[in-house]
């Protein structure tokens, strides 16, 4: 049975999509395809069905990661499907935890930060309003949080 990541921020059209590719390109380096799978979601409904941001696109596309997917809405359903649940920011944790007013599976949503080796940042800010170096900043500490987060992944799997 493979471990089932789902990476969410506000809109899933910049933060979540580029952790979910970024994941999924480290994931098929290592070998782990079969065993791992990644998703991503936002909290709002802003963008439901949109690609991923041009501007997130062209800043993977420099360190060789290609954007896919298209954004969708948290739902409720998702704390059941996935075994971890990564939020970009404290918003976006505590939109999360609202949606689950029983605490059943507040241990599976974490800060996408806490796995950070390299930064020391705690949130990954929202490049979206920003311009270009905001979304290579972005990219370059969600390489840092991916590293860390398959590690610990890679530690949980049953061999």
């Amino acid at each position: 049975m493979a471990y089932k990541l789902l990476f969410v921020c506000l809109g899933n059209i910049c933060r979540s999509p580029a952790a979910e590719n970024i994941m999924n390109h480290l994931i098929v380096q290592a070998g782990l395809s079969e065993r791992i799978i990644c998703d991503s979601a936002g909290t709002s409904s802003y963008h439901i069905g949109s690609p991923p941001d041009r501007r997130m696109s062209a800043a993977a596309a420099m360190r060789g990661i290609s954007m896919k997917g298209r954004a969708r809405q948290f739902q409720v359903a998702d704390f059941e499907n996935y075994d971890l649940i990564l939020a970009m920011d404290k918003d976006n944790y505590l939109d999360i935890l609202a949606l689950d007013p029983r605490q059943q599976y507040c241990d599976k949503v974490r800060l996408m930060c806490e796995f950070a080796t390299r930064h020391q940042i705690r949130e990954v800010p929202d490049p979206y309003y920003g311009g270009r170096e905001g979304f290579e900043k972005v990219i370059d500490l969600l390489l840092d949080s991916c590293e860390g987060l398959l590690e610990y992944v890679k530690s949980s799997l049953p061999d």
